[in-house]
Formats: C-alpha cells, structure tokens, sequence
C-alpha cells in the first residue's frame, strides 16, 4: 500500500500519507491519462503488469491494492491477462507490419479513401525568443541528430507495400535535415510572405516516410533574436503522445550540447512486433467477441447536413475553428468535473455529442474517439516514439429528458465500457462493420481527441528553456492537420495552465455558418460547464433518437454504389490473373468472378498490396480508390482492361 501510495503522491501532487485510501483517483484529481501512466508505473515499480481496463478512473487505492494483490497472487482474471514479452529484435533494421491505423493512414496516401490526403501529418510551428541567431541553427542540427539516433523512428520509412523498418543511422539520408532560414535582416513584409509561404508549403506537402523521413524540422531566425520553429510530423509515424514524447527531447538536446537522456532498451518496432502473438490470447478472443457481438446494432454517425458528397470532395488541408480558455476557468471546470465525478475529457466529448445531436437533428450516433492505446507490456513504453494509437468506435445514446450531468456520467460509463476492450482497435471494428454493411465509405468520419492530462502524465509541461534556441513561447503558435477519412473532429489539449479546443474540419462538406454557429454552441455550453450553470439542466436534444430519412446530403446517409456482377467462374484470361492475385494474397480459392475481395478477408492494406501486384501482372496501374469502389474478380478486372485501353 506505501507503494502505491507514493505513485499516488507522484501523480497527483498529494502528500502520501494524507490520500484516503476510500476516495476514488478522479476525485483527487487523476483522469483517464494519468490512470495510463499510473499503469506503466505499477508495472516498473511493483513488477506488477496491470491492464489498462483493469484502473479505472473511479479505482480507489484500496481497489487498486487488491487488485495489486490479486495480480501478484496469480489470483487476477485470466481474461485480462497479457501473455506478451517485449525485447529487442535480432536485426534492428528489419521490416515490421504497420498497425492497423499506419494502414489507415497509409492507404489514405495513396487516395484510397473519400477524403484522403497525399500526406497524412500534423504541422506546427511556435514562437522563440532570445534566440542565439549565430548557435541555434547548429544547436538545432545537432539535437536532432542525437534524437534520430536515441529515437530510431525518426529514421522510420515505409515501404510501397505498407510495411515499416528503420534505417540504419549512417545509411544516407537516413537522418532528418534542418533547414533553416535566415531572416533577420528581412523587412516585415517580408518576413509575412516568407512565413505564409513555408506555413503553406509544410501544411500541404507534409513528410512523407514511404520517400524520405517521416519529420521535417526547420527554424526561421526573426530580427530582435526572435524566431518560429516549425515541426511537421507523419501520422504514419507519430502519435500524438509521440509528438509530446519527441518535442521535450528535441528541447531537452537543444538545450545542451551534452545533454544525455536515460538509453532506451527497447523500441517501436520491438513494441510492434510483439504484437503478432496477441490475436493468440483469451484476452484478445474476448474482445473480438465483445465487440463482433454488437456490430450489427452500432448506430451509424451523425447525420449533419452537408454541401457536398464527400466522394466528389478534393480537401488540401482541414479548417480550424479555435477557442482557447483562461487559466482560471480551465481550473474551474476541472473542479467541477471533480464535483461531478466524470473526466474533463468526458465533459467535452458529452458536450461534442451536445452539440452534434442538435446540429444532426437525433440522438443515437457513433463517434470515433483517438486512444493512446500503449498497451503496458513493458516499462519503457511511455517513453517510446512511435505510432501506438488507436482509434475507438464509440456509440452515444443522449437521452432526451436527463440533464448534462447525467449525460456525461452515462457517456463516462460507456466510454469506459468499451475502452475496457481496447485489444480490437477501432480500424478493425470498422472494417468488420462495413464488411456487414456492404459500405466502402468510412464507418467513423466524426472524431473526438482529448489529450488533456497528458503534461501531467509525463511529469509536468514541456521545457521552456532551449538553449541556443532561446525561449519558447508555446501560446504563440500556428497549427494544422490532414487526417484521411475525416470529415470533422475535435481535438482538446492544455496549453500551459489553458485549455484549447478545435473543430478541425472539412471545410467543403458543410455550410460554413453551420460548422461556426455549432462551433459557437459547443464554446457557450463549455462555459457554462466551467462556472457550474450547465450541469443541472436539460440540454434540449431532439425527441427523435434516429435520423430522419430525407433532408439532402447528410453524413451517414450517403448513397453507395450498387455494383452487380453475373456470377460465374472469372472470364477470360485478364479475370483469371485477378483472381490469381487475389488467391495469393489471400490464401484462399477464388472461383466467382463475382467474388468480393473483402467478402473473401482482404482488408485495405492488402488491397494496395493487390494494386502493386496486378501492375506487375497485368501491367496497368489501378488507383486505390478504383480498386476500392468495385472490389471484385469482375470489377477490377474491368478497370484495369479500362487502364490498358487507356495506354493503348
């Protein structure tokens, strides 16, 4: 118990020995990402390996000193049980399969999906200030460098086929160049265009690890020692952990040219490949059935009235709304979140789902919800840089007449219901869920992302001090995202003591005084939370919990393409070479010219495999998105006969 009490103490900032042990961790203040950290420190500390849906937010420390017990006694449930061994892999250099959503975001890449994007990243840049002009841009290359080679993901890449490996550090090219650029003798104007120019160059054509590394760093160095550094990072690579993860280690080497941080044991791809004994667990076996067992009543998403078919939509980048909130009411909605017993996290996505009831006219939706997803199979894995997280498909039934406080308690249960059976990610379900449905548009288009919490989980924010880089000012800051299949999502993070929420969007599916009058709703309600007014009222959701039929363009209600083939063995000898590659890829017989690539198991990372193979084998080039509207013998066969004639 003194054990536990002190990674209490660590966590929470309390005294250990004046924490009740019959008062929940979110009434002291925890929430769902320090029960993540809390997690990994049982492990390091006690040897104890706890699964993430075994602490629950509302765990006391008597629970989790049971808990503890019963795990250490061989006592715990079998069901939950990890069975899995992280160690470093013979050949460091060897390729690895993606996770499912690097495959995601990869077949996006190759505009597989509606709403796709040629690079899937995040960029941003922030203020600095004293910034040694005649150091920094060494600092900077040096810090790097030393980072590529503490963090080998920084040297990730991805093949053609979709899969991953790590070059080697001296390979060429192999680590991250800065660029930099000089403007400190430049005139306002000046520096205006050039800042415009690089924001849009970085924002649109984002790092791409299938042709060179997966982050771009640059540093722009400003008249009066000022400057902005700009960041732009590969979601194929770097989840939004990792971003935190490799930005106090960029800051930490900058800082000092001798700075050393504590060696890592393992790394991504050890992490990853350890994975491919989990589908053999009970716990894993337990989760898929959980989850197959509702498939076929997951609502489907919000159906918000739209301008435009997302398949006929061609997004560069996604637009920002942003409202960011004071210190003092950021501190007051976190203690009515603890009066009330749910996370801020909970409190907002309630809110989201607030918000987009109204707007969508029902109340029973499916959302997609992004999750850290590190699963705590062994100590180091909070500290590695990488792709880990994982989508959550997540179904809100709002009910009519119960206040917001209500809501979010009944949302928080939910939540934690099905986070508890994070083994299956929310790709997987969605695959299986359009399999069922016979649907090839994206299954969760509205996302929901907290990340608050996260600087208290790592120990506090990041550095502020950077050495030859001088100060950063990270409330100055300019951001942007490209996230394929997407349509809208919001996204909550702090901001030093401030919160910050965005609705990142799709900017040409909707009516643009819709997307800011929802905008404008979901930033009153959130007020009201933060001084206590909102909690005990009705919201005023519609009576109706499904969408109504009709209305237009509407998410979720899409048309989808009814494409019929006559039946038969494959036709020909081009039918006949498609379905070869499909029996190859698949492993299974293929004898039905009408015979659905998914329908036979393929998924669509093996559907840009197929398109790689058949140009070999046929000699035609299919886009993904072709490839995808019409998976079967016949349809494909089609367009690549289409392809050829093309050439011709």
């Amino acid at each position: 118990m003194k054990e536990l009490a002190e990674i209490w103490s660590e966590l929470l900032g309390l005294p250990p020995d004046e924490i009740p042990h019959d008062v929940g961790f979110l009434r002291l203040g925890g929430d769902s990402v320090l029960a993540v950290r809390m997690s990994a420190l049982v492990r390091k500390r006690l040897g104890v390996a706890l699964a993430l849906s075994d602490v629950r937010v509302e765990t006391t420390l008597d629970d989790l000193a049971e808990l503890v017990r019963r795990h250490a006694s061989g006592g715990a449930p079998a069901t939950r049980a990890l069975p899995l061994t992280v160690t470093p892999r013979p050949d460091p250099h060897a390729e690895f399969p993606l996770l499912p959503l690097q495959q995601g975001y990869f077949v996006g890449q190759q505009d597989g999906w509606e709403l796709s994007y040629d690079s899937a990243h995040y960029y941003l840049d922030y203020a600095l200030t004293g910034v040694d002009g005649d150091e920094a841009a060494d600092a900077l290359a040096d810090a790097v460098e030393r980072l590529a080679a503490h963090q080998p993901t920084l040297r990730a890449r991805v093949t053609s086929d979709g899969r991953q490996h790590v070059l080697p550090a001296d390979a060429p090219g192999a680590v991250p160049q800065v660029r930099v650029y000089d403007l400190r003798e430049a005139s306002p104007g000046e520096i205006a265009t050039a800042l415009r120019d690089v924001r849009q160059e970085m924002s649109t054509h984002g790092p791409d690890p299938t042709s060179g590394p997966g982050i771009d760093v640059r540093l722009t160095l400003l008249p009066g020692d000022e400057g902005r550094l700009h960041l732009g990072l590969s979601l194929l690579l770097f989840d939004g952990w990792s971003s935190s993860v490799l930005s106090r280690d960029l800051l930490t080497f900058a800082a000092d040219w001798n700075a050393a941080l504590p060696p890592l044991d393992i790394h991504f791809g050890d992490y990853v490949t350890s994975l491919a004994d989990l589908p053999a667990t009970e716990a894993w076996q337990a989760d898929r059935d959980w989850w197959w067992s509702r498939l076929d009543t997951l609502p489907g998403p919000p159906a918000l009235p739209l301008a435009a078919d997302p398949q006929e939509v061609r997004p560069v980048t996604m637009g920002n709304r942003e409202h960011r909130w004071s210190a003092g009411s950021w501190a007051a909605l976190r203690r009515q979140c603890t009066d009330r017993g749910v996370t801020p996290s909970t409190a907002m996505l309630t809110a989201f789902g607030v918000v987009l009831a109204r707007w969508a006219g029902h109340r029973r939706m499916l959302l997609n919800s992004l999750q850290l997803n590190r699963l705590p199979i062994h100590p180091e894995v909070q500290r590695v840089v990488g792709a880990f997280a994982a989508t959550m498909l997540l179904p809100l039934d709002l009910a009519a007449e119960a206040t917001f406080a209500e809501l979010a308690a009944a949302v928080q249960a939910t939540s934690g219901e099905h986070a508890a059976h994070n083994l299956i990610t929310g790709v997987e379900v969605g695959r299986e869920v359009a399999r069922r449905r016979g649907s090839w548009r994206p299954v969760g288009p509205v996302v929901f992302q907290s990340v608050l919490g996260v600087d208290a989980a790592m120990g506090g924010g990041p550095p502020e001090e950077a050495g030859p880089l001088g100060q950063v000012v990270a409330s100055d800051y300019f951001h942007q995202l490209r996230t394929p299949q997407v349509a809208i999502e919001v996204r909550c993070f702090e901001l030093g003591p401030e919160m910050v929420a965005v609705f990142s969007l799709v900017e040409e599916l909707f009516e643009s005084d819709q997307v800011t009058a929802a905008f404008d709703e979901f930033v009153a309600l959130v007020d009201a939370l933060a001084d206590g007014s909102g909690w005990d009222r009705l919201p005023g959701l519609p009576g109706t919990p499904e969408p109504a039929p009709g209305g237009g363009l509407r998410l979720g209600l899409l048309p989808e393409p009814a494409v019929r083939h006559r039946e038969g063995p494959p036709a020909g000898d081009l039918e006949q070479a498609v379905a070869d590659v499909f029996e190859e890829l698949l492993e299974v017989p293929v004898l039905d010219r009408a015979a659905d690539f998914f329908g036979l198991g393929g998924d669509s990372l093996l559907a840009v495999r197929a398109v790689v193979r058949l140009a070999k084998e046929a000699g035609a080039s299919v886009p993904v998105r072709e490839f995808l509207s019409d998976p079967t013998v016949a349809g494909v066969a089609a367009v690549v006969r289409a392809r050829l004639g093309d050439q011709r």
